[in-house]
């Protein structure tokens, strides 16, 4: 007996059942069968399923004699599967990786649940994927298992039959099965929540749906989907059967008034000569079914209003004066929008007609928080050069990051713009706004954003993955304004002078966001740690990829979960996937998994964890900087190579253990490889090479240089005399993990070498 039966009905989705089964079969958690259901498929369907047949003994093809509709075909396989646990599946979406495992897991640890929730993203062809916008209610907090009474909120998700699991043997015993016709998933999912004694959720994407551009049932027009009233029908009879589920009618009803209302409004439903039909059984159902005192939401009292009175043209008419104000504001909004740019033009053109004044601007990351180099700049420009005012550009979120001495502008506000046309000295680590005019007198310093080792600059111009349509020219007019490069190390100078050629001057003074990293105390990790929520004694382990310039979304290479459950519970991950990009799945937090992708500051993630996990990012080189353990996981280096290019191999000279793969990743750490003697040495020469200014004295060199005019700046202290960075924990020495024998790089397998 499997532990899951994935019920698989197929019709007409020949081009997706392909990925359909194979995202199931490859699950990391194996003990399942595939009943997968022809439902007397005009195409390929049926083939496809004889063939996983063939090759997989976990797959049981069934074939129907004629076309009975999703409810019918999923019964079909209801009635063939054998598992503990059923979970179906439509034809065209698919699995999430690890999502059967992460199902199993929860199971168990809510004592075998007659029904399990969880959640999923639909998924565009553009390759975006969007999670479910109710995903809050599917909170694995408060206790569990418990029923829809202690959750009643389960209610307001997408009443749908494939992202549940429902143990089979209660399926059974309440004879539940799926009617014939549209939305078979109504009468089934609301009779299952009620009558279910122990439920559990999820809070996990597990499935991905399939938003098709055509040939989906909910995007063709048909009169079928009258069917709607017939399922509500079986819903309020099963009610009506039993006396104890009456006081759920309100909440039944609400939902239906607001399906209605939703079939109704969709113009691709709906005949145009059935749409007064709709509206009168509509109607019917209202006055049929309707629950006296119950709560109306106040949104959803206009619906509530019109369709008990049957006033189908007033709601038309309501409808379409809403669109029509939705229109005019939008014109309106961009009539004005169109002023106020004219507004700020002019505005630009008489500041810079003014003498600029004592003032540097400062901005990191476009219009981001304070942080990175041109942080530590303005932290050491207030410190050294007191005369000059600061003030940082940041979009109003992230307001709160600026230091309290530090002038707060908004980008595109009159005030953001009088300090670009009158501060003396502008610094960024990426571009000015495009519209900025460099007037005499002004300094611009461009700290980068740390040492590269993907190609950058004009190296992209044969890689138009990476390059997505840079303007190589206006990139070369931009460098044309900069004063001063900052540069990190020697390897940076000669890569910034070739990839971004220009008359300014390069100051190899170091990294200054790096310079905390030589201040910080034992006192301030431990806060830091602390305000992260890690445990005492715990390993924490800072993951931190980056983009994917050859994927349109991203994606989190590894599943975190599985890698601090084969660790053992001293191992905490935090989990930095693509803080400045968008488009990527989100990551699902835990105890032991703690998602800092929105954390305003990376430095202090370096500092409060005990080790790096990294693929192509330039983190690595900063991290070298604190002399503690970075392990690289390169799964796709020949993609990455092909896509973007990088500057060295990191096989030939890393900064610690390289790992392939997940296991390969989770054997490192298991073994103490992550740092043993053979990882050591690596870093030492890694930090060697890419670390020697970093000294703790970086930014201070730079406005020594730039500001006051100082050629003659503090000496870079050797990399043998500088004190050692705080250790992330203090504890460390003192846990179980400190014994763990350390393997020589010869002892260890083949896999795990360097």
């Amino acid at each position: 007996m499997p532990r899951f039966s994935v019920i698989v009905p197929a019709y007409q989705v020949q081009a997706y059942l392909h990925e359909c089964l194979e995202s199931v079969l490859s699950q990391s958690y194996p003990d399942l069968e595939v009943v997968a259901v022809d439902d007397r498929s005009p195409d390929a369907c049926g083939a496809i399923i004889d063939e996983f047949a063939a090759r997989d003994p976990r797959v049981r093809a069934v074939h129907l004699s004629e076309n009975t509709g999703l409810g019918p075909a999923r019964n079909a396989g209801v009635a063939r599967a054998t598992g503990d646990y059923l979970v179906f599946l439509d034809g065209d979406d698919t699995l999430t990786p690890d999502a059967l495992r992460s199902i199993a897991d929860r199971l168990k640890e809510t004592g075998e649940p007659d029904v399990l929730v969880y959640d999923y993203a639909r998924t565009y062809w553009t390759g975006e994927a969007v999670r479910n916008q109710a995903a809050a209610q599917l909170t694995e907090q408060g206790p569990a298992p418990f029923r829809l009474e202690d959750r009643p909120g389960l209610l307001r998700l997408l009443m749908v039959a494939w992202n549940k699991a429902y143990r089979r043997e209660f399926v059974e015993e309440a004879g539940f099965a799926f009617p014939p016709g549209y939305y078979e998933d109504t009468p089934w999912t609301y009779p299952v929540l009620m009558s279910a004694e122990t439920i559990a959720t999820l809070d996990r994407v597990c499935v991905h749906y399939r938003q098709r551009r055509r040939g989906s049932i909910l995007r063709t027009t048909s009169e079928r989907h009258f069917d709607v009233f017939d399922q509500y029908d079986r819903v309020f009879a099963y009610v009506a059967e039993r006396p104890g589920l009456e006081r759920w009618r309100p909440v039944l009803f609400r939902r239906m008034v607001e399906h209605l209302v939703t079939v109704y409004a969709r113009p691709d439903r709906l005949p145009r000569a059935s749409r007064a039909e709709f509206w009168r059984r509509a109607r019917a159902h209202y006055r049929r079914y309707r629950a006296p005192g119950a709560a109306v939401p106040l949104r959803s009292r206009a619906h509530h209003v019109l369709m008990r009175l049957g006033l189908r043209r007033t709601y038309a008419a309501l409808r379409w004066a809403s669109a029509r104000r939705r229109g005019t504001a939008r014109l309106a909004g961009a009539a004005l929008e169109s002023l106020r740019s004219a507004a700020l033009r002019l505005h630009y053109r008489v500041q810079r007609c003014l003498p600029l004044r004592a003032e540097a601007v400062f901005t990191a990351h476009d219009g981001r928080g304070h942080g990175c180099s041109p942080g530590a700049l303005e932290e050491a420009f207030r410190t050294y050069a007191p005369h000059l005012r600061t003030a940082w550009v940041a979009r109003p979120e992230h307001h709160h990051t600026i230091p309290p001495g530090t002038r707060r502008l908004t980008p595109g506000t009159a005030a953001h713009w009088t300090s670009l046309a009158r501060a003396r000295y502008l610094v960024c680590n990426a571009e000015f706004d495009p519209r900025l005019v460099k007037r005499p007198g002004q300094v611009l310093v461009q700290t980068q954003r740390g040492t590269p080792l993907k190609h950058m600059g004009l190296d992209l111009q044969d890689r138009p993955a990476a390059a997505r349509g840079t303007d190589f020219g206006e990139l070369l007019r931009q460098v044309d304004a900069w004063d001063y490069v900052v540069s990190a190390n020697r390897h940076s100078t000669l890569t910034w002078e070739r990839v971004h050629p220009g008359r300014y001057t390069t100051l190899e003074y170091g990294c200054p966001r790096n310079d905390v990293f030589q201040r910080a105390t034992e006192a301030d990790v431990a806060l830091l740690r602390e305000s992260l929520g890690i445990p005492e004694g715990s390993v924490a382990i800072l993951y931190a990829p980056t983009h994917r310039d050859y994927r349109r979304t991203q994606r989190v290479a590894l599943d975190l979960e599985r890698v601090v459950r084969r660790l053992g519970p001293r191992f905490v991950v935090l989990a930095r996937p693509f803080p400045h990009r968008s488009g990527g799945p989100p990551v699902t937090g835990s105890d032991r998994v703690v998602d800092v992708s929105g954390h305003p500051s990376v430095e202090s993630l370096c500092l409060a964890s005990d080790a790096l996990v990294t693929d192509y990012s330039s983190l690595m080189f900063d991290y070298a900087g604190l002399d503690r353990p970075i392990v690289i996981h390169a799964d796709d280096r020949e993609a990455y190579e092909a896509a973007r290019g990088t500057y060295f191999d990191l096989r030939s000279f890393p900064p610690g253990a390289v790992a392939r793969s997940e296991d390969e990743l989770i054997d490192i750490f298991a073994t103490g490889h992550w740092r043993g003697s053979r990882s050591t040495q690596l870093r030492s020469a890694f930090r060697e090479r890419f670390c020697p200014y970093d000294d703790g004295h970086a930014a201070e060199r730079v406005v020594r240089h730039v500001v006051l005019g100082q050629r003659d700046v503090p000496p870079v202290v050797p990399l043998e005399e500088r004190r050692p960075a705080p250790s992330a924990a203090a504890s460390l020495a003192r846990s179980p993990l400190a014994t763990v024998p350390q393997q020589s790089a010869a002892a260890l397998p083949v896999t795990d070498r360097v």
